[in-house]
């Protein structure tokens, strides 16, 4: 899809090269620059898996170049600079100032390079008393309020269990560039994107922060129920735990008559969603009665039957067993290499984007992707 898009990221970890990786997945051609001798940290992160890399950063770097540049020095910017001459677009996520010391910052490359879309994710934004500061994926989850309303009522917050705010900031970054390269068809010039793991974070809590603003609710942990819908959460069953999702009066009905209660629908106390929320505590007590008498697959058969929404409440070994993930062909074989990763959760006419290849070694292309100067003779 984006096979004539060329993209250079300066990235550690995750938001930034996870944004180039999705690029990298639909086609650019996507050159990582890395710090001589040990690269991107995330290169590190856990136990050596192939080439002595973790699987992290090979996952997450797939269908890359990668080539050493040390951009502390004014040769290393130059080579950057040779890069930027054929790019599109370049995203870092590199510590607010460190660009502005190095020369790289936004304003001077797309003075230099005016059809560069250039794309700049912070931990806590462009402007403010914080935006120098760095922030990682629970600094941020835990600053934006998200963390506090994770986790069951009566136990302490809980952390996202996936990095749901880098990823996500890579993805508001796609979206941005994406937008641009639009836009520079038009105009002819590039220009600057700037997202947040802040920004991402205050996006996804924006419900909630919605109801504090405008009708002074504070949200409160709720374990996996809903502030809004009931009954909306998980149950235990005899031998395993289940969600119900009957999240309109039609549908907790037919939730009625498929736990055998038809004199709910009609009970005051459970008549309409808003009654429902009232009398939670009572009707999340009686449906648990309910649910604990039979094992959870006889639920899920009884419930879907009835045309409920539900589902058990997997692990990852289990759901990876699922004959609906298996049609989905979301799990790729990686050629040559034995490994299995998720791809894009996106089709194209029927067809997923290929994951090629691994990360790559560390400066693997320098030989093919970095100009040799010739050495001035005295």
């Amino acid at each position: 899809m984006l096979e004539r898009v060329q993209v250079i990221e300066i990235g550690q970890v995750l938001s930034a090269p996870y944004a180039a990786t999705i690029f990298a997945d639909l086609g650019a051609d996507v050159i990582k620059v890395e710090k001589p001798e040990l690269g991107d940290d995330a290169r590190h992160m856990g136990a050596a898996f192939a080439q002595g890399d973790s699987l992290h950063f090979l996952d997450m770097n797939r269908n890359k170049a990668s080539v050493t540049i040390d951009l502390k020095s004014a040769e290393g910017v130059e080579q950057l600079h040779d890069l930027l001459e054929t790019a599109d677009i370049l995203i870092h996520n590199m510590r607010p100032g460190v660009v502005d010391t190095l020369g790289i910052d936004g304003p001077a490359l797309c003075a230099r390079h005016p059809r560069l879309i250039y794309c700049e994710i912070s931990g806590f934004g462009n402007g403010g008393p914080m935006k120098k500061l760095p922030a990682f994926e629970p600094v941020a989850q835990a600053f934006s309020g998200i963390l506090s309303i994770n986790g069951n009522a009566d136990g302490p917050p809980a952390r996202l269990g996936v990095s749901v705010v880098d990823m996500g900031t890579a993805m508001w970054t796609v979206i941005g560039a994406l937008s641009a390269l639009h836009q520079r068809e038009i105009t002819g010039k590039g220009g600057i994107i700037n997202t947040s793991l802040l920004e991402t974070s205050l996006a996804w809590a924006g419900p909630h922060i919605a109801g504090y603003l405008n009708e002074g609710r504070v949200p409160q942990r709720l374990g996996t129920a809903h502030p809004h819908l009931v009954p909306y959460q998980t149950f235990d069953a005899n031998d395993g735990s289940l969600l119900i999702a009957a999240g309109n009066d039609r549908l907790f009905e037919r939730l009625c008559g498929a736990l055998g209660t038809p004199e709910w629908k009609t009970d005051p106390r459970f008549k309409g969603n808003r009654a429902r929320i009232t009398s939670r505590v009572e009707l999340i007590r009686l449906i648990a009665e309910k649910i604990a008498t039979q094992p959870r697959q006889f639920w899920i058969k009884t419930l879907t039957e009835s045309g409920v929404p539900c589902a058990p409440v997997n692990t990852i070994p289990e759901v990876l067993k699922e004959p609906q993930v298996e049609a989905l062909g979301i799990l790729q074989k990686v050629a040559d290499t034995g490994v299995t990763l998720a791809g894009l959760p996106l089709s194209f006419n029927g067809q997923r984007p290929k994951i090629r290849k691994l990360g790559p070694r560390l400066g693997q292309d320098n030989a093919t992707r970095i100009k040799k100067k010739t050495p001035v003779k005295s």
